[in-house]
């Protein structure tokens, strides 16, 4: 499939037009960003090791019964995805304390939430992506019932799925963000999930292995992404 002219550039990932009017390509770069995007810096390896990891995910949870954008690998930093019309709005799943919840409500990081929260936010960086709800979500037009009502059963079902893959592999899975689309009038998860959009600690010692360690300054960024990969069986 031929790529064209970039469509969008967002923070780590551009997305490509191809001679298929339903299909892009999306491209992994090493961009990595913080502060709703005030710091990037690049670091090595980022763009290939996500694309790797997340059609790794991608493929699990269709696996599952998941509906997914993500079609075939195309290279190391490239693969193929369904054209999705975008629902402008973030589902976040919650299984332990950690990050904005935890400022927003003045809990402890590290709290076991039984069972597991879900929140719905708005996509947009310049108000810092703020917290909505269902009927915020209607009232604008950003979606219907129906849809909030499958994303957040979509959501709770990729949680059983991966909460499972990643126990296997001595980690917890903290929370994480997903955002759906339309493609043909069918709700499926697009995006991308990796560990800039989740977080996951090693069981025994708490060490955090995903995007907290370029929040937090805490050195090997990428490492940890790539110990993750391994300890789940992703090739790189």
């Amino acid at each position: 499939m031929e790529k064209k002219q970039e469509l969008y550039r967002g923070k780590a990932k551009s997305v490509y037009a191809t001679d298929d009017a339903n299909h892009y390509i999306m491209y992994f770069r090493d961009d990595t960003s913080a502060l709703d995007g005030q710091i990037i810096k690049q670091l090595d390896r980022k763009g290939r090791t996500n694309n790797h990891f997340n059609f790794f995910i991608m493929k699990k949870l269709e696996a599952a019964g998941i509906p997914v954008h993500v079609e075939e690998l195309l290279s190391d930093r490239e693969c193929l995805v369904k054209k999705l019309d975008m629902v402008p709005v973030e589902c976040v799943v919650r299984n332990v304390s950690a990050g904005s919840i935890c400022k927003r409500l003045g809990v402890a990081e590290g709290l076991e939430l039984n069972p597991p929260t879900f929140e719905f936010f708005l996509k947009n960086d310049a108000l810092h992506d703020p917290m909505v709800n269902d009927s915020h979500i209607i009232s604008f037009g950003w979606g219907t019932q129906e849809q909030m009502d499958e994303m957040r059963r979509l959501s709770y079902k990729v949680n059983d799925v991966l909460k499972a893959l990643f126990d296997e592999a001595g980690l917890i899975l903290v929370d994480y963000k997903l955002e759906f689309g339309l493609y043909e009038g069918k709700l499926m998860l697009g995006d991308e999930f990796s560990p800039d959009g989740c977080r996951l600690w090693d069981k025994q010692t708490r060490k955090k292995l995903d995007k907290d360690r370029f929040r937090q300054g805490l050195g090997d960024v990428i490492e940890g992404y790539e110990e993750v990969a391994r300890r789940i069986g992703c090739p790189l």
